[in-house]
């Protein structure tokens, strides 16, 4: 059973790196780094329940701001 829930987490987050990856033309790599950088993966993981009830626009703007809070300039080269 939470193996289950680990495998819609797992699959939630790769939903939420592919589209972020396409909105702010990024490579795959450059929004993993961004994400593992600022925590974002943390915060959708432990954030899964409600957040995945959540749509595309609303869910890019919610990881927008969280960069933000957390000093992110947005396009921000990250060091890979």
């Amino acid at each position: 059973m939470k193996e289950d829930i680990e495998y819609k987490i797992n699959e939630f987050i790769i939903f939420c790196l592919e589209i972020y990856k396409e909105k702010e033309g990024l490579t795959g790599k450059e929004t993993y780094e961004l994400f593992k950088k600022y925590k974002i993966l943390d915060y959708l993981h432990d954030g899964y329940d409600v957040l995945h009830t959540q749509g595309d626009g609303w869910l890019m703007n919610d990881i927008n701001e969280f960069l933000k809070i957390r000093g992110y300039k947005h396009k921000e080269k990250i060091n890979l």
